[in-house]
C-alpha cells in the first residue's frame, strides 16, 4: 500500500496517474455538447450504491473508468456555454495548475511551520485585494471556503466591536434580496431570531437608503444596537448593488459596522470599463469576495477583507501546541489566527498563478465580457413579447418569466415556468436556474461564460418557449 504514497519513491506513479486522470478530463472537456445528460436520481444513485467501497480496485486506470459511469458522463459541466444556472464559473487553466500544485504538495495554511512561503502568498495576495478596494494601510484578511463563511466572520466581529452587553439588543440590517447567510450567521451567532431587519429594495432591486435610515432611527430610539449594516454588491437573484456611497453615510452617522458583501459583484476589482459601480466600497469595514465567481477561480477560493487588521483578533484564539502566544512577540506569521478555520487548503495558489499568468486586466476583461452579454440578454429579452423580463443587469445576471399570450391565470404561468426550467434540465440541452419574485415563479440566467454568446440565449429562450407552451397545451387537452 505504501506504493500509493506520494513521495520521492513514487513520483513516477504519481506522474502517470495524474496524466492519465487530466487526459480523461480533458478529452471529456473536449468532446461535451451539452451541459448536462439529463441523468435523474433514480438512474444514477443505484449505479453508486451498488458500489462496493471494502473491495478496491487496485488501479487508477480501473477506478477511472469507474468514475465514467458514475461521475464523469453526467456532471453538470459548467464550461459549456449552455450552462446559465448559478454562480458558477468555467476556470482558468492557471487556476487549475495551481490546484495540481497545492494538492500534491498539501500545505496547510494554519502556521508558518506548515505553509512558509504559501503563508507569505496568501499574505501579498489579501494586501493586493485590500488595496484594490482601497482599505487603507490598516487592512488586512485571511483567505476562507467561501461567501458564507466570510460573511459569518465579518458579523462576529461586528457583533464583537458592537460590545453590546446584552446580545438581545443588536440588529442586522441588510436588504430583503441580500444573502441567506445573513440570517444563518445571526442563527450562529446567537442573535434574536428578529435581529436581521430586512430592508426594502426599489425598482432595480436595491436597498433603499431611505428605508434603512428609518429603521436605523427607529433602533436606536427603540434602545437597541445597530451592530452590522450588510449592503450587497451583486445580490444572487438579481446582480443588484446596493448604493455603497449613501449607505457608508448612514453608517458613519449612527457608528454602525458596515460590511460589504461583494461575493458577485468582486470581480469589478479587475474591471478596467465597471470598477466605478461599486463606488463606495472603499468605505466598508469589512468586504466578502469571492474569486471562485467572478475571478474564475476553481472552488474554493474566496477572502474576508478588514479596513482595520485589529479586528481580526476577535477570531484568535492561542494553543500551546499550534500558535502559542510567545510567537506573536517572535513575529512568526500564523494564518490561523485570524481564520475560524485550523486545516485549511492553500487555496490562494490558485489566485497568485492566475495573475501572474493573466494578470488583473486580463480577469477583468473577461468579466467586462460576461456584464456585456447580459445587456445584449437584457435586450433580446425586453424587445421579445413571450417574455417578462424583471431588472436590467448591473452585472450578469437575468430575471424573467415566460408570459404565454392567452393564459391569464398566474398560477398556471407559474407551473408553465417550472415545467420549463425541468424540461430543460431533464433534456439537458441547458441548465437554467428558478426563484420567486413578487411570489410568483421566474427563470434565471446567471452569464458567467465568456464563451456564452447571444445566439446561445436566444435559441435557450426558444427551448424554454417551446417546454412551457407544450406543457400549456397538454393542460388545455387534460382540462378538455
Amino acid at each position: 500500500m505504501r506504493s500509493h504514497l506520494l513521495n520521492g519513491l513514487t513520483a513516477e506513479h504519481y506522474r502517470s496517474s495524474v496524466t492519465e486522470g487530466v487526459e480523461r478530463v480533458a478529452a471529456k472537456l473536449a468532446t461535451t455538447d451539452r451541459p448536462f445528460t439529463g441523468v435523474t436520481v433514480d438512474t444514477l444513485a443505484p449505479r453508486v450504491d451498488a458500489i462496493d467501497l471494502d473491495r478496491p480496485l487496485g488501479s487508477a486506470t480501473a477506478v477511472l473508468d469507474e468514475l465514467e459511469e458514475v461521475y464523469l458522463r453526467d456532471a453538470v459541466y459548467f464550461h459549456h456555454p449552455r450552462y446559465l444556472a448559478h454562480l458558477n464559473c468555467p476556470v482558468v487553466i492557471p487556476a487549475v495548475l495551481g490546484e495540481a500544485v497545492l494538492s500534491a504538495v498539501n500545505s496547510s495554511l494554519d502556521t508558518w511551520d506548515q505553509s512558509a512561503g504559501g503563508t507569505l502568498i496568501e499574505r501579498r495576495l489579501i494586501d493586493w485585494t485590500a488595496r484594490r478596494i482601497g482599505l487603507g494601510p490598516a487592512a488586512d484578511g485571511v483567505f476562507t471556503s467561501g461567501g458564507s463563511q466570510s460573511n459569518l466572520q465579518a458579523l462576529l466581529l461586528a457583533r464583537e466591536e458592537a460590545k453590546s452587553p446584552s446580545p438581545a439588543k443588536l440588529r442586522v440590517f441588510a436588504s430583503e434580496v441580500s444573502h441567506f447567510s445573513v440570517q444563518k450567521s445571526a442563527k450562529l451567532l446567537g442573535l434574536d431570531p428578529d435581529a436581521v431587519v430586512p430592508i426594502p429594495v426599489d425598482h432595480d432591486k436595491r436597498m433603499q437608503t431611505v428605508a434603512l435610515a428609518r429603521e436605523l432611527e427607529r433602533c436606536v430610539r427603540d434602545g437597541l444596537v445597530p451592530m452590522a449594516v450588510v449592503a450587497t454588491a451583486g445580490t444572487t437573484d438579481f446582480g443588484s448593488i446596493d448604493p455603497l456611497p449613501e449607505t457608508a453615510e448612514l453608517c458613519a452617522r449612527f457608528g454602525t459596522w458596515l460590511h460589504v458583501d461583494a461575493a458577485y459583484g468582486c470581480g469589478l476589482l479587475a474591471s478596467r470599463t465597471y470598477r466605478h459601480r461599486i463606488d463606495g466600497i472603499e468605505r466598508a469595514d469589512s468586504v466578502t469576495v469571492d474569486y471562485h465567481k467572478s475571478f474564475f477561480q476553481p472552488v474554493s477560493s474566496s477572502a474576508l477583507l478588514v479596513r482595520d487588521a485589529a479586528t481580526l483578533r476577535h477570531a484568535t484564539y492561542h494553543a500551546e501546541y499550534l500558535n502559542p502566544r510567545r510567537m506573536v512577540q517572535e513575529r512568526i506569521p500564523n494564518q490561523v489566527d485570524k481564520s475560524l478555520q485550523t486545516t485549511r487548503r492553500f487555496d490562494a495558489l490558485k489566485l497568485w498563478m492566475t495573475l501572474r499568468v493573466m494578470g488583473a486586466d486580463g480577469i477583468g476583461e473577461l468579466f467586462d465580457e460576461v456584464c456585456d452579454l447580459a445587456a445584449r440578454g437584457w435586450e433580446l429579452l425586453a424587445a421579445d413579447p413571450r417574455f417578462d423580463v424583471v431588472v436590467a443587469p448591473a452585472l450578469s445576471t437575468l430575471v424573467f418569466r415566460y408570459i404565454p399570450a392567452a393564459v391569464t391565470d398566474p398560477a398556471e404561468i407559474d407551473r408553465a415556468n417550472l415545467h420549463a426550467r425541468r424540461a430543460l434540465f431533464a433534456s439537458g440541452d441547458a441548465v437554467v436556474a428558478g426563484t420567486k419574485v413578487g411570489g410568483r415563479h421566474y427563470l434565471k440566467f446567471t452569464l458567467l461564460n465568456p464563451e456564452t454568446t447571444t445566439a446561445d440565449i436566444a435559441a435557450v429562450l426558444d427551448l424554454i418557449a417551446g417546454h412551457a407552451e407544450q406543457y400549456l397545451g397538454d393542460s388545455l387537452d387534460r382540462a378538455s
